[in-house]
């Protein structure tokens, strides 16, 4: 069986300091997309669903989906539900087969959302499930999710209590990244990635990849970044690759939505393909 815990997939990889694609699907075309150029990489691979994702298509339908499409992978894959402040959907996801959540009680006091993020952990734990939590906001908007305001930073003392007391598998630092495409160039503080995994050992997770150089890419990846998120590069791939076709369909007055679905497969594997390599993740299943 292909799917395995997260915390199974990050702990080898920041072991062995590569990164793993976090992969934000938005449908089944996605979801078999990113996992083909998985295979072909032979790379461990994390498909990430978003709340608007979970509710649009239903949460069970949505995992069979996921379980079908897995059927047969001979490489490892996790099912992510990513940032997420509703309690009600995280319990949901876990109950429906999810093999981690991110808890986003970042707009709560820390003291609070240490509390719940405690729960959570005790909850997945109870489905052998596990947590990716945070305390600081990630710039941007994503999936409805977020602010375009940037978040207070905590101190690393604040932080590494957050993750000890919580016990979290995995932990989102704010280090200058923004959710979706950067207006400039970002001046990031890596030094707090190799900080935060020198204190306690966990595998950061890294927010806002697309538009990082691949340089930042790298040296995120070497302090301890084991999660590497993608989402608006795939969003991105699908539809401009949508859009390009259909405007060859149009000025050809020729409609085949199969050769439209074989070029936006096409595009969203080989984004993928493009990031596993760059992070490291090829010739890394087992």
């Amino acid at each position: 069986m292909p799917v395995v815990g997260m915390k199974e997939i990050l702990d080898r990889a920041l072991a062995g300091r590569y990164g793993v694609g976090a992969f934000n699907i938005i449908n089944d075309l996605s979801i078999e997309a990113v996992l083909a150029a998985a295979v072909e990489e032979r790379a461990p691979v994390i498909l990430q669903t978003s709340v608007k994702t979970v509710k649009q298509y239903g949460r069970n339908q949505l995992f069979d989906i996921f379980r079908a499409l897995t059927r047969g992978v001979d490489v490892p894959v996790t099912l992510h539900l990513d940032h997420c402040p509703d309690r009600a959907v995280i319990s949901d996801c876990l109950a429906g087969g999810w093999n981690s959540v991110l808890f986003d009680a970042h707009e709560l006091d820390v003291a609070e959302n240490m509390r719940q993020t405690t729960e959570v952990v005790a909850e997945a734990r109870r489905t052998g499930a596990h947590v990716e939590g945070e305390i600081e906001g990630i710039q941007g908007v994503e999936d409805d999710i977020g602010s375009d305001e940037a978040s207070k930073i905590h101190s690393l003392e604040v932080a590494v209590d957050f993750i000890e007391h919580t016990g979290v598998d995995c932990f989102a630092p704010a280090i200058g990244n923004a959710h979706g495409q950067y207006k400039q160039a970002p001046r990031l503080d890596a030094q707090r990635v190799s900080d935060l995994v020198a204190a306690t050992g966990v595998p950061m997770a890294l927010h806002g990849g697309t538009g990082l150089s691949d340089e930042q890419f790298t040296d995120l990846i070497a302090r301890g970044c084991a999660k590497v998120n993608i989402s608006t590069a795939l969003k991105e791939s699908f539809m401009r690759s949508g859009l390009e076709h259909l405007r060859t369909a149009e000025e050809n007055n020729k409609w085949d939505p199969p050769t439209l679905f074989r070029h936006q497969r096409a595009a969203v594997m080989e984004m993928a393909r493009r990031h596993i390599r760059l992070f490291g993740g090829s010739g890394k299943a087992w």
